[in-house]
């Protein structure tokens, strides 16, 4: 079946990814198995989606009785699951808020940008419009997420012209004196996912956060990735203890569903027309979302995020050619003391263990969130052995 789904792939589907064609046919919590029944510890959780694993009872229940009775209706009318998903994040996240769904973080990101530039057009005598970002920074790919992302490798000519009024920072000192009169936000990511799982350091955005409001310029929090307990906390804005202006959700908050979110403090900054999405939000989405948020609460998942979180910390560090680990919650990141990253992800693939790499020497890590102990400890051993394979290739 490999090799057929290999040449479907190849022939009928647009080749933007380098393809693994491994054929995953079902999962069971942090465990997926291939078409040979061979079973597989999943240490990406589809990317940190999958955050109350694969196979979820609870998740798969809600879905089903959703699209057994209303699969869509559009946002011309009051979609029930949608109006107490948004009441939920509020309550949630602790901040006063109103939501607007969308279908993926990129489209969050584009909302929370639009957002922006209303603020800027509208409170101001003079417009702002200027968005602050950082170098190895990820928000989407869009061209105007593309362009927000600080990465110079993804701004290539051939989808050139971009939108202009970005500019990107090394680190977040940076970010003060490169505000001007038409500053109108910050945009970061409390932990860089695809920067290779960087957190920043907490006081430094806590002070930050306090220079932008003083300045009414808004503070935009990626959450795409550390959102939904990932880091441990509901929103890694709670753990770093910050209100921002705007906060985008994705990935794990539909554990699997593609949902998108943008929470924002300006909640009569959109008039009906400025914003919209055929699909964002819709029944069968935001059902799959309050499910998932139900499952973390209920199955006590949170109880030992931490504590697994905090294992894996100290026993990669023991691993030798593991120069650095870092992380927050089921978010970490490791950096080896050689190029050997893809070598290294497809070792453990051999050797029953799923992991991600974002740069050559760059591992990232993010299991479902109801992981067990047991599981990770087989992934150490597994990660032990696999480097200690690649080191002698």
């Amino acid at each position: 079946m490999n090799e057929q789904l290999e040449q479907m792939d190849k022939e009928y589907v647009l080749h933007t990814y380098a393809r693994n064609y491994v054929n995953f046919t079902k999962g069971i919590n942090a465990t997926l198995f291939d078409d040979k029944n061979k079973d597989y510890i999943d240490f990406t959780s589809g990317i940190a989606v999958c955050s109350v694993g694969h196979g979820n009872k609870r998740v798969a229940d809600k879905i089903y009785e959703q699209i057994s009775n209303i699969t869509h209706i559009s946002n011309l009318y009051g979609i029930e699951p949608q109006a107490k998903l948004a009441k939920r994040l509020k309550e949630l996240s602790g901040y006063d808020i109103r939501t607007f769904f969308s279908n993926s973080g990129a489209e969050a990101n584009e909302g929370a940008i639009k957002i922006a530039r209303k603020y800027g057009e509208t409170k101001f005598e003079n417009k702002k419009y200027k968005v602050i970002t950082l170098e190895h920074s990820f928000h989407g790919r869009t061209i105007t997420t593309v362009k927000a992302t600080g990465q110079e490798s993804m701004h290539t000519p051939n989808f050139a012209p971009y939108p202009d009024g970005f500019s990107y920072k090394s680190t977040v000192a940076e970010v003060y004196d490169s505000i001007d009169e038409q500053t109108v936000a910050v945009m970061i990511e409390l932990v860089q996912g695809e920067g290779g799982v960087q957190p920043f350091e907490k006081q430094e955005i806590q002070d930050l956060a306090k220079f932008l409001k003083e300045k009414e310029i808004l503070l935009i929090v990626d959450e795409v990735q550390t959102g939904v307990y990932r880091t441990g906390e509901f929103l890694a804005s709670n753990l770093y203890e910050i209100e921002p202006d705007i906060v985008t959700l994705a990935k794990g908050l539909g554990g699997g569903v593609p949902i998108g979110a943008i929470m924002t403090k300006l909640k009569d900054i959109f008039s009906p027309g400025d914003h919209g999405s055929t699909f964002g939000g819709n029944p069968v989405a935001t059902a799959a979302a309050l499910a998932v948020i139900s499952s973390i609460e209920k199955e006590k998942i949170l109880s030992h995020v931490d504590e697994v979180g905090e294992y894996l910390l100290t026993e990669l560090a023991l691993i030798p050619g593991v120069t650095e680990v870092r992380g927050a919650g089921l978010l970490i990141g490791l950096t080896l003391n050689a190029p050997v990253a893809k070598a290294l992800t497809k070792k453990c693939q051999d050797l029953g263990a799923l992991i991600n790499a974002p740069g050559d020497s760059i591992i990232r890590i993010a299991p479902a969130l109801n992981v067990s102990m047991k599981q990770a400890q087989k992934f150490v051993v597994i990660f032990s052995q696999a480097m200690k394979e690649v080191s002698h290739v």
